[in-house]
C-alpha cells in the first residue's frame, strides 16, 4: 500500500479528491473515495517565467489549502497521480508519495 498526499487550493481540493478517488485511491475495506483532509496555507514567491495560478512573480503569496491524503494500491499509484496532475490548477503540483509499511 502507498500514500499520496497533495496539497490544493480550498475551491479547488473536492474536484482534486474526486479525481483521486474515480482513479482508484481511497479504497479502504468495503468504502471507496477515502481520504482526510487538512488546511493550512501555503506559502511560495513565484521567479521569473512562472506562470502562478494564484500570486505575482516575485511577491510573496499564501493560499489557504487542503492537504488532501488517500492510500493507494501499489498498482494503482500511477494512474491516481496522473490523475491529480489532469485536475489540479497549479503549475508545479505538490505530490508525495510514501510506501506504507504496515502488515495487516
Amino acid at each position: 500500500m502507498f500514500k499520496i498526499v497533495t496539497f490544493a487550493p480550498i475551491k479547488d481540493a473536492q474536484k482534486v479528491r474526486q479525481a483521486m478517488g474515480d482513479a482508484g485511491a481511497g479504497v479502504w475495506g468495503k468504502y471507496h473515495h477515502a481520504s482526510f483532509s487538512t488546511r493550512g496555507i501555503g506559502r511560495f514567491i513565484p521567479v521569473k517565467g512562472a506562470h502562478p495560478a494564484i500570486g505575482r512573480v516575485g511577491e510573496m503569496s499564501g493560499v489557504e489549502e487542503e492537504r488532501i491524503e488517500v492510500i493507494c494500491k501499489e498498482e494503482k499509484v500511477k494512474k491516481v497521480v496522473e490523475a491529480i496532475k489532469r485536475i489540479h490548477p497549479y503549475e508545479e503540483i505538490p505530490i508525495e508519495v510514501y510506501k506504507l509499511e504496515n502488515r495487516w
